[in-house]
């Protein structure tokens, strides 16, 4: 099932169950979709959904940062539980064993020597974790990993 037709039967479930936050993250991620595909003018494919997701988890994750700075657990707690529930449509991540395994095998496919490569190293490894690992995360790996750490 393609993912816009996943969110649009989660949509419905979420109404039936009477389930407002799940319901509410729905809507917002439809309207973010649709935003999206409005502003390309052209439907998205399932990558092009799952980057919105993913987008939206990172704004999330952005938000508890604040709140968290802010001590307002209410909405820490709030913005991980939509996190979560976002999450559900991604595919599984990467654990960070198999994320450094990746890393390793593209450095090495490039040829990199130092922090100079890591456009290249991050140019081949993207396409292969794409939706799989969060960017910081992949970046934050290839730079400790070209600084010999």
């Amino acid at each position: 099932m393609a993912l816009k037709e996943r969110l649009d039967a989660d949509l419905k479930t979420a109404m039936r169950e009477k389930d407002t936050l799940k319901l509410s993250v729905v809507r917002m991620l439809k309207s973010a979709v649709k935003y999206r595909e409005i502003e390309l003018m052209k439907p998205l494919d399932d990558a092009g959904v799952q980057g919105v997701i993913a987008s939206e988890i990172k704004r999330r994750r952005d938000s508890v940062e604040q709140y968290r700075a802010g001590n307002r657990q209410d909405l820490v707690d709030k913005e991980e539980a939509e996190i979560r529930i976002l999450q559900a449509w991604l595919p599984a991540q990467l654990t960070e064993d198999e994320l450094r395994a990746k890393v390793d095998a593209a450095v090495q496919a490039t040829g990199a020597q130092g922090p100079k490569d890591m456009g290249a190293v991050m140019k081949a490894l993207l396409p292969e974790v794409q939706g799989r690992a969060e960017g910081k995360a992949v970046s934050d790996m290839v730079k400790a990993r070209l600084a010999g750490k």
